[in-house]
């Protein structure tokens, strides 16, 4: 069966001055799926992030979303196709509760300019029930009081909150302990039970291999290979990460996963 991918990246490159941050990258997620993007410091995933984020423009090649070629020119075209990021950093504020954080730069105003507060509440009430979200004790707690896997549940909600199709997480376990770190993969993978494209950067292979239907490796800047989860193991990713070992890449998960 050929499914056709939400976002599809082809041949990008880009570069900073004498330095070639990727080389011909190919990438690709489909509906319902979490693909991990893994490679060791200096491979090349942030910026490849960035250039689907709308922070970095390609120097060369193609990015298609819904099978259209798409020219995204910043974070607000990004959104408006129903790209949403969330960084390690979470882009939180802390002297804000959940429900202003929620709708932070997006507020719900009556004719007169004053907030409505209720539909806010319901809808960050709503939002948190469906990605099943339930260790926040109260939407108007200070983001400042969450645990670390309280405020990722936080920013993953306010990504999908705005009929985003696909979300992109960057370490989003990082610096969370073990609870807090199954919390935060159960959420993600919800997002892929919802019919929502994940990407999910991570180093930690075990969470990879929680989560991640496919697994892309970069290194120095280049595509090594599309593995399939279930048919590939932690140690050929372990060598394909460090050793750049030729595989061969599939389009889709049906016939992904190669052997390095």
């Amino acid at each position: 069966m050929n499914v056709k991918p939400l976002l599809e990246l082809r041949g990008i490159t880009k570069s900073f001055g004498s330095v070639q941050a990727l080389s011909d990258v190919d990438f690709e997620v489909l509906d319902g799926e979490v693909m991990a993007l893994v490679g060791d410091n200096g491979a090349g995933k942030s910026t490849l992030v960035k250039c689907v984020a709308g922070t970095h423009s390609p120097d060369s090649g193609e990015i298609l979303f819904e099978g259209k070629e798409v020219h995204i020119h910043g974070p607000k075209d990004a959104a408006k196709l129903g790209i949403e990021v969330v960084y390690q950093d979470l882009a939180l504020c802390d002297n804000l509760d959940v429900v202003q954080n929620m709708y932070l730069g997006r507020e719900v105003h009556d004719r007169l300019q004053r907030l409505k507060e209720p539909i806010m509440e319901q809808k960050t009430a709503e939002t948190l029930k469906s990605l099943a979200v339930t260790t926040i004790n109260s939407i108007r707690q200070p983001v400042a009081t969450l645990s670390g896997g309280q405020r990722q549940s936080v920013a993953v909600a306010k990504a999908v909150q705005w009929n985003s199709k696909l979300v992109i997480l960057d370490e989003p376990t990082a610096a969370l302990g073990v609870a807090q770190t199954e919390q935060v993969l159960a959420l993600v993978r919800r997002l892929a039970e919802q019919g929502l494209a994940v990407v999910i950067i991570s180093h930690n292979l075990h969470d990879v291999f929680e989560t991640a239907t496919r697994i892309t490796v970069l290194r120095l800047g280049r595509t090594v290979g599309i593995f399939e989860r279930a048919k590939t193991t932690q140690q050929e990713i372990v060598q394909a990460i460090t050793s750049g070992a030729p595989v061969s890449i599939s389009g889709t998960p049906e016939t992904a996963g190669a052997t390095p």
